[in-house]
């Protein structure tokens, strides 16, 4: 198989060769690579949250509660969750423009069979293929990005791509919501999965193919070995905690709100229900402003200011007023992205071998997250309401918090030894 179907470099050089050799803004083929990574991360949020503003529907269709419905969601980051390290060690040996392609070559093809589901159980099954499908993508981006893309533009690069993740999320719902207003769910996934199309085609068209790509090994054994070593990494164990409970807050607010939005006392038509999705262009400012973020506050500042924007957003969107609502949909939307792109691009940056294997143990974290979310938001909703999804929320931004300060006095106490030393 030859190097451009891999992902392979065929480049042997000295290390500066291969880093001046690397990407960056406005040199050739940055924004072919960006934008070809902004339509990879739209279609992998809109087909993985595709169901998530339609469970209204799908629950009055199938006869089932919310928590019921809400396993179309948990299903697919669950199975995402569970195959992004493999993922990731077929990347490292076949490269990640070839997993990445294969991946969202097969999603797309779900997504096409998906409304034709008989079932719930069929549903949540096909939804659970699906995820296990996109896993390919996430993890080979990150790693991707940090071959072949200068380390000092790293956090945009990564930014951009979490930002086309909530264009994603934003198109999908907003999609879909107005689709199945006039034809129904399973009109609505079908005209997704055909969009996701167009945007698998463009994304394999665009991606220039790897230069610094070096083939790895599938045995197990060194993949145990690299999974250890990472975890073994007091730094990135706190990334990965804090990626799942950022993903906790918004997997369980965004799987929830439809239902309380198409109730009393607001009682909103499914389509403008979809429409509150817009509230992710936010995300896509804020995911992208993250390596400015990082460059005034520094990454632990960053997680701070984007821990106390969500548990804002979280307190406003207890009131019965649907201004404040959506002011805190916002808030909560600007401060997980911004948490997200900070924490993903500091894994990239940590690793210094295995990447895509660092990557994928946050990606796993981070789907975790969003099927604990998705699934615990639901259960709160069904015993104590909006309060009871409000407060898992709390709770997880209240570990973000936790595990920075822990970073903060983890890093006060590395420089009073470095010091002492020097003393």
């Amino acid at each position: 198989m030859s190097p451009a179907s891999t992902g392979a470099s065929t480049t042997v050089g000295a290390v500066s060769t291969v880093s001046d050799s690397r990407m960056a803004p406005g040199g050739p083929g940055y924004r072919r690579m960006s934008f070809a990574l902004f339509l990879a991360g739209v279609a992998t949020f809109a087909l993985l949250y595709s169901t998530q503003a339609l469970l209204p529907l799908i629950s009055g269709d199938f006869g089932v509660t919310a928590s019921e419905a809400s396993w179309t969601v948990a299903a697919s980051t669950g199975a995402l969750a569970l195959f992004v390290i493999p993922m990731s060690a077929l990347s490292e040996r076949f490269g990640r423009r070839t997993v990445m392609t294969a991946s969202l070559a097969v999603a797309v093809t779900v997504a096409l069979l998906v409304p034709f589901a008989p079932s719930l159980t069929a549903l949540v099954l096909l939804r659970a293929v699906q995820g296990a499908a996109l896993a390919g993508v996430p993890a080979s981006a990150t790693a991707y990005l940090a071959e072949e893309v200068r380390p000092r533009a790293l956090i945009t690069a990564i930014g951009l791509f979490v930002a086309g993740n909530s264009v994603g999320g934003m198109s999908g719902r907003v999609i879909t919501g107005w689709v199945a207003q006039e034809w129904g769910w399973r009109v609505a996934l079908g005209a997704l999965g055909l969009v996701a199309v167009g945007c698998a085609v463009a994304f394999r068209l665009l991606l220039p193919a790897p230069r610094h790509f070096t083939r790895g090994s599938l045995r197990p054994r060194v993949l145990a070995r690299t999974v250890r070593d990472h975890l073994a990494n007091p730094l990135l164990r706190r990334l990965y905690a804090i990626g799942a409970l950022f993903m906790t807050v918004f997997g369980g607010v965004y799987t929830v709100i439809g239902y309380r939005l198409t109730d009393a006392p607001f009682s909103l038509p499914q389509g403008v229900v979809g429409s509150i999705f817009l509230v992710y262009l936010v995300g896509t400012v804020s995911a992208s402003a993250a390596g400015r973020l990082v460059g005034r506050l520094g990454r632990r500042g960053a997680l701070y200011l984007g821990g106390g924007t969500t548990a804002a957003g979280l307190l406003l969107s207890l009131a019965d007023s649907l201004p404040l609502v959506l002011l805190g949909l916002v808030l909560i939307t600007a401060g997980f992205f911004a948490g997200h792109a900070v924490a993903s691009s500091a894994v990239s940056r940590t690793a210094t071998h295995g990447r895509a294997q660092a990557s994928a143990l946050y990606q796993s974290a981070y789907y975790v997250g969003s099927s604990v979310g998705s699934t615990a938001g639901a259960v709160a909703f069904h015993a104590g309401g909006w309060a009871g999804t409000v407060g898992v929320g709390l709770l997880a931004v209240a570990g973000v918090v936790g595990i920075t300060v822990l970073g903060t006095l983890a890093a006060a106490r590395g420089r009073s030894r470095t010091v002492a030393r020097a003393a």
